[in-house]
């Protein structure tokens, strides 16, 4: 038999205790994700010298569409909850709208729906979440089951596996890291310290954590889908050469905060109606708005 050098020894014993000891920041991508997400809060801006958009380019985007669409209903409950922490400045006609209950969910329980938003469509994720609360009454009990049972659960969401594998490894870092499967201790943090915290989760990426901030914590941050992203570039309210992290770095920096969660779920509601604006071509809209009509089109043509 061969034996192995001291040096071998101590080899195999590093790699021994990297697979044995998971910690929720323990690899290269969280890493990155958490500088990216908490690179705003340490005068990290990608676009000093950008003047665009200005507070009122973002006001009057923000008016505009409203006008055209009126407040999202799908986004009338969380606003109702941020209303307590914040005084809006336009109508709240529909703020009568019944259906508030998730707003009423935890953070934990925030967290992984946004997980399983991703990379389907709203309807799809809602069923999910509802079929996994249903098949599994507590989160500790979605750490102890099989994998396939959770699959199972949450396949109707789309990427089943993959999410699974997310979602379970969040809640076993979270116990080993805290004991428990809480995260309103998150509630008490401020904005970069949340984005530290949720960052070291692996899987979390910025528009998770800032979806967290904006929709369940009620804190003033603005997520970049791929609809925002086409927007802002439509808008030229960054450089031609931004990618999504630098836009999203950009605009917070540049939104104000009061502005910054209507703002946010009426251009993400816009992008999925205006074909043209958002910048999937030329085909007719899913709705009768937009497109000659876009307010958008006309603030991009008035910005050249």
């Amino acid at each position: 038999m061969t034996k192995l050098t001291k040096a071998q020894k101590s080899r195999k014993r590093k790699k021994s205790e990297d697979q044995c000891s998971p910690s929720p920041c323990s690899s290269a991508k969280s890493s990155k994700t958490a500088q990216v997400t908490t690179a705003s809060s340490n005068g990290s801006e990608p676009f000093p010298d950008f003047p665009r958009p200005t507070p009122d380019e973002c006001r009057t985007v923000r008016d505009d569409l409203l006008a055209v669409h009126g407040f999202p209903k799908e986004f009338i409950k969380y606003r109702k909850q941020r209303s307590l922490n914040h005084d809006n400045d336009i109508g709240d006609e529909d703020d009568d709208v019944s259906g508030t209950e998730s707003c009423k969910r935890s953070v934990l329980d925030g967290l992984i729906s946004t997980i399983l938003s991703q990379n389907t469509t709203e309807a799809n994720s809602q069923r999910a979440f509802a079929s996994l609360k249903s098949s599994f009454p507590t989160w500790e009990s979605v750490l102890a089951a099989d994998a396939k049972l959770v699959e199972d659960a949450i396949r109707c969401g789309g990427l089943a596996p993959t999410k699974t594998s997310c979602i379970k490894g969040i809640l076993s870092s979270l116990f080993q890291k805290k004991g428990n499967l809480c995260l309103e201790y998150l509630r008490e943090l401020s904005i970069e310290e949340i984005k530290r915290e949720l960052s070291c989760f692996r899987g979390i990426g910025p528009k998770t954590v800032a979806c967290v901030l904006m929709f369940h914590l009620q804190q003033d941050d603005f997520p970049v889908d791929t609809h925002i992203f086409q927007i802002a570039k439509t808008l030229r309210w960054v450089p031609a050469a931004a990618d999504v992290k630098k836009t999203y770095l950009h605009l917070n920096r540049r939104i104000p905060d009061e502005l910054k969660f209507d703002l946010n779920c009426l251009i993400y509601t816009h992008g999925k109606v205006c074909r043209e604006c958002s910048g999937k071509g030329s085909d007719k809209p899913k709705k009768e708005h937009c497109d000659k009509l876009c307010p958008l089109l006309r603030q991009s043509s008035n910005a050249i």
